[in-house]
């Protein structure tokens, strides 16, 4: 068993991907509802909310189980900082909406499989997800605020579409420590997804050339020398001398032709 391998690790993963995707989508819903349909203080948005932590505690069961299991346990917490980071969430309020993250994380490991070469897929679900729980963590942090300008649903979306576009008009903007943690995420994030989408783009023409290049190759008959059919040329006349001169001395003597008397 090599010192990198992590078997045990990747099987937990293979079994808990899906039922903590179902999880994770149940969560986002639950969460859409919390702030789309009540406000806190209402009996609801209590219920709402206690089980939005249930669904947040598998999730740290799961970070918890992942790390048991990982033979190579600070590598594991260095390459999932997310993760640690919802698991820090309880311990700081204005971090509470990396509750979200868990969610995210999950999914994001499951589209990445699902979606893998499909650059166009991928794009769409990745960008409707980030815009979605933006614009619901932003409207949260802000509508109560005062002088906030991100006074609806309606707002947070049109600020997510203009700052997840880099065109940032300026009109609204979060004014709230937790919104504009909500707009960092947002657009490193939206760098992140870009990046990697264009990195796949340019990997998939190059394999395109290459596989043409290949292909023409085989098809195509391979272009000869001008100086190389010349040498060929020669060689073929030097072969026909050498030929001739052998017959020549194989041929048995004519004989003399007598004077006439």
């Amino acid at each position: 068993m090599g010192p990198d391998d992590e078997a045990r690790l990747e099987a937990w993963e293979r079994r808990t991907d899906y039922p903590l995707t179902g999880l994770a989508v149940l969560y986002l819903v639950v969460y859409a509802v919390q702030v789309l349909a009540t406000r806190p203080g209402q009996v609801s948005w209590w219920w709402l909310d206690a089980a939005l932590w249930a669904l947040w505690a598998v999730f740290v069961v799961d970070y918890a189980v992942r790390i048991v299991l990982a033979r190579r346990k600070g590598r594991f917490i260095i390459r999932h900082p997310l993760d640690l980071l919802v698991v820090l969430a309880p311990f700081f309020r204005f971090l509470r909406l990396l509750r979200l993250v868990a969610a995210i994380s999950i999914l994001g490991r499951v589209l990445r499989d699902d979606f893998r070469g499909r650059v166009g897929s991928y794009l769409i679900v990745s960008i409707t997800l980030l815009s979605v729980v933006a614009a619901l963590g932003v409207f949260e942090a802000e509508r109560d605020a005062p002088e906030a300008s991100i006074l609806t649903f309606g707002d947070a979306l049109w600020w997510v579409l203009t700052t997840i576009t880099t065109v940032g008009y300026g009109d609204l903007s979060p004014v709230t420590t937790e919104g504009r943690l909500v707009a960092a995420g947002l657009m490193l994030a939206g760098i992140a997804v870009l990046g990697t989408v264009t990195a796949a783009i340019a990997t998939w023409f190059l394999e395109q050339v290459g596989a043409r290049d290949a292909s023409e190759a085989v098809a195509a008959p391979p272009r000869a020398d001008p100086a190389d059919l010349r040498h060929a040329e020669l060689l073929a006349e030097l072969r026909d001398l050498r030929r001739r001169l052998d017959d020549l001395e194989s041929a048995p003597d004519r004989p003399t032709e007598s004077a006439p008397g």
